[in-house]
């Protein structure tokens, strides 16, 4: 199947979509604990409304996948996105407000959204063939390249334009954002599933979980995806803590969702190159020099490079886990497969989300740094058996 035309234009589609939804994403953790900070009665609440958005991410990832599997990508996609343009007016209604609770729950509904739109990546592996799924994953997620510079940006700049209230401005722009999405979405070309993928022979779940390539994608995925939510969160607190300007965070979380998405658009190459286990391992070392950056001093510039290394280890880890992900079952165990990747990924980016804010303000930056070590070295074990076992089979 070759990568143009139709093809093409749809991974195009999911791209755009991918890049708006990440956009606000990228805004939201620029901002989110700032503003938890203020409406929260105590500090250590201050990251909440994030994990309040990663727990709709997760309560909503595994009847996503199932729902899609009946009514097509299009119209969940769709759903997805008007949830979360309600969950943005909730938000916004509620910093106007000084309604802690009412931000909680917009927070939750954007995630409900973020479930969802996690799937693009998915939909754009379902539409090309074989030889193109790793450039197609690829290619979606570089979409974030974008949200790299709007999110941040945008919400630097809209901070105080709504009342003089900061942020609610930042939030009020996410209905641009998804209501763009909704529009790109409405234009997507994907077939809804056909009735061999919708009640075809299938394994038991079980038994797809207990594959080798299954369990290590899905850990490799998980630990990229913790690590790297657990110090990003945080990392507007501890800049703050030690009194560096918000427009320095928000040029710090910039390169970080830039180092996070620009290898994309030759990650895929990278891993038809060298095979996913080199890649996911260099992945797993690049979260370790991240750490050891972030341990080594507190200045703009350790914040800077910290994210920025540990951004570039999540995009291959990352996306190497996806990729091998696709290996492990077939068409009509497709959405039970990615469902239950997806709840156990974005569970322990809720986890990381909920005890970033703590772990902060109870044992600090340092200590906190220090609590990733053992998941990335185990991230990197368990890939250097796979590949040992791959190169033995």
């Amino acid at each position: 199947m070759p990568f143009v035309g139709a093809l093409r234009r749809n991974v195009l589609i999911l791209a755009v979509c991918q890049a708006l939804m990440l956009s606000g994403s990228s805004l939201i953790v620029a901002a989110s604990a700032l503003v938890g900070l203020t409406l929260s009665v105590e500090k250590v609440w201050a990251t909440l409304p994030i994990a309040c958005m990663y727990c709709g991410t997760l309560a909503v990832t595994f009847p996503a996948s199932v729902l899609m599997k009946r009514i097509g990508r299009r119209a969940g996609f769709i759903i997805g996105l008007m949830v979360g343009f309600a969950g943005a007016m909730v938000a916004t209604w509620a910093i106007v407000e000084h309604n802690f609770v009412a931000f909680a729950v917009g927070s939750f509904l954007i995630g409900i959204l973020n479930g969802f739109g996690q799937y693009y990546r998915f939909a754009a592996a379902d539409i090309s063939g074989e030889a193109y799924r790793g450039r197609a994953i690829s290619w979606v997620l570089a979409g974030g390249i974008l949200a790299a510079f709007i999110g941040p940006n945008l919400a630097n700049y809209s901070r105080d334009m709504l009342m003089g209230i900061p942020f609610a401005g930042s939030y009020a722009s996410l209905l641009i954002l998804y209501g763009l999405s909704i529009l790109l979405v409405s234009q997507i070309q994907i077939a809804v599933p056909g009735e061999h993928e919708r009640s075809g022979e299938q394994r038991p779940l079980a038994q797809i979980a207990r594959q080798p390539k299954y369990l290590v994608a899905v850990i490799g995925a998980m630990i990229a995806y913790g690590v790297m939510n657990l110090v990003m969160t945080s990392t507007p607190l501890a800049m703050a803590s030690h009194d560096h300007e918000f427009a320095d965070t928000a040029l710090v979380i910039q390169w970080h969702v830039l180092a996070m998405f620009a290898p994309s658009f030759f990650t895929g190459n990278l891993i038809t190159r060298f095979g996913v286990t080199r890649i996911m391992s260099a992945g797993a070392i690049l979260l370790l020099a991240s750490i050891l950056i972030g341990l080594s001093g507190i200045s703009v510039f350790h914040f800077l490079f910290e994210l920025v290394f540990l951004g570039l280890g999540w995009n291959f880890l990352f996306i190497g886990g996806t990729t091998l992900l696709t290996e492990t079952y077939t068409a009509p165990e497709k959405a039970k497969a990615q469902g239950l990747n997806d709840l156990l990924v974005f569970g322990m980016v809720a986890l990381t989300a909920l005890s970033s804010g703590f772990l902060h303000e109870w044992v600090g930056w340092r200590a906190l740094n220090y609590s990733v070590l053992p998941a990335v070295l185990l991230a990197l074990g368990m890939v250097l058996w796979l590949g040992r076992r791959r190169q033995t089979d």
